[in-house]
């Protein structure tokens, strides 16, 4: 999945050069290589780094997703209004479509632990001010859209430049363990822990819900101060930089250029697009097809959490045993799985394994696309790269969700599943087509980001 932060969390993608058979190019006006400063990542410190990235990680990703529940729980006691209601969630994902490009023209231009700083500055204030509002009796729907497209940009603020902090952060050796453990702190944390307690903190008052998240984003801003280098890409001084819409278009261009690159960003659409569907429809086939109760349904979920959990500590060994071609194939059956089970079977169990392996499969795609990124993206395209990257999975999320909707309302669940379990096969000859060994093994023989 692309994290159902990143959805799925939808989360980055590999990078190749058009033919899959010589070391990828930048586009004209683009670093040719890491040469800058920030790509030296500091070795000696590079357990240190991972620990502070894995422990930023996690505690703001559970914050965003306590917020996640909070704030639509909170526009409950304010309107009956389904619309007005979901417009909050709303609200929280729709800047991934808005502005995640020109966000990462920013994470190329200035040091991106600063960024990190200022939209964890941005969130305090956005909890600090509807606290207040709370205590006074006076939120409003109005109040809470604002406050929550606010929170929207700094999520995408946050999840780009983190994504680039790990070439600049931890040496090439450790990186497929910082990815694996980065992927699965955003994994666990906002798509499951921080809902179910977001629940817990919102029995005892949202104010005390509010509170959590807003110290949950001061100790994220203290524990950046220990990490360790330098964070801001050098720039490129061949030319001029050019206005945000050129330096968006070479980012998209840089993207598309590269076959393999496209590749991964067509299916991991249509991997997260799955996403979006399983977890828009699931609660509905959950009462109404498979007659499960809360307890029942919180397994169900747990499953999807468990797998990704699982694939986030085995992943090394996956990839020693497989390979990183078969590793990032199991994403494409285990998604299929996810989405097909419903369509065959009522049974909990067999629903759950099915969520299990979607989520192992989503953390093994996630953490090989990264490392595989990070060695052939050049420092200077890295947060365009994220960024539009992220655009491709956490915009189709939203997307599956309404398709799956249509789908269901004309032609009913199952046939909406399995519309979404053969679009997931249709993936698999154009995925084995395009990464090959020899494309992954052109990959691994770049020059190392250190």
């Amino acid at each position: 999945m692309a994290s159902s932060t990143d959805r799925r969390v939808p989360t980055a993608q590999a990078a190749a050069s058009p033919s899959a058979a010589a070391p990828p190019r930048a586009p004209q006006g683009a670093a040719q290589g890491p040469t800058s400063k920030t790509a030296a990542a500091p070795r000696a410190p590079g357990n240190r780094n991972t620990a502070v990235l894995v422990g930023f990680t996690a505690i703001t990703n559970l914050a965003d997703g306590v917020t996640k529940v909070v704030l639509p729980l909170m526009a409950t006691r304010l309107t009956d209004s389904p619309a007005q209601v979901a417009g909050v969630g709303l609200t929280l994902t729709l800047p991934w479509l808005l502005v995640a490009l020109h966000v990462g023209v920013l994470v190329d231009r200035f040091d991106r632990r600063l960024l990190l700083w200022t939209a964890d500055l941005a969130r305090m204030l956005v909890v600090a001010a509807l606290l207040l509002l709370s205590a006074q009796d006076a939120v409003t729907i109005s109040a809470l859209y604002i406050g929550g497209f606010v929170l929207g940009v700094a999520e995408v603020v946050a999840l780009t430049s983190a994504a680039t902090l790990v070439p600049s952060a931890v040496a090439p050796a450790g990186r497929e363990r910082a990815n694996a453990w980065v992927a699965g702190a955003e994994t666990a944390c906002n798509e499951f822990c921080g809902p179910f307690v977001g629940g817990l903190l919102v029995a005892a008052g949202a104010s005390v819900a509010l509170g959590w998240t807003g110290a949950g984003y001061l100790i994220g801003t203290l524990i950046l101060v220990l990490l360790v280098g330098r964070f801001k890409p050098e720039a490129d001084d061949s030319r001029p930089a050019g206005t945000v819409n050129r330096r968006i278009g070479e980012g998209i261009r840089f993207l598309w250029r590269q076959r393999l690159l496209r590749l991964m960003a067509l299916a991991l659409s249509v991997l997260s697009a799955c996403w979006g569907a399983w977890l828009a429809l699931m609660p509905l086939v959950a009462t109404s097809l498979m007659d499960l109760d809360v307890s029942e349904y919180g397994i169900l979920l747990s499953a999807l959490g468990a797998g990704g959990l699982v694939g986030a500590l085995t992943v090394t060994t996956v990839n020693r045993l497989l390979g990183r071609r078969w590793s990032m194939f199991a994403d494409l059956v285990g998604t299929a799985a996810m989405v097909a089970t419903p369509v065959v079977s009522t049974s909990l169990w067999v629903v759950a394994a099915g969520a299990f392996l979607g989520g192992m499969g989503g953390i093994l795609w996630t953490v090989n696309s990264r490392t595989i990124s990070q060695r052939l993206v050049p420092d200077s395209m890295f947060g365009r790269y994220n960024a539009a990257a992220r655009l491709f999975s956490w915009g189709a999320m939203p997307l599956g969700a309404g398709l799956v909707g249509v789908l269901a309302e004309w032609f009913g669940i199952r046939t909406a599943f399995a519309v979404f379990t053969v679009a997931t096969l249709l993936i698999i000859v154009p995925f084995l087509r395009t990464v090959t060994p020899k494309a992954l093994a052109d990959a691994d023989a770049a020059p190392a980001r250190d």
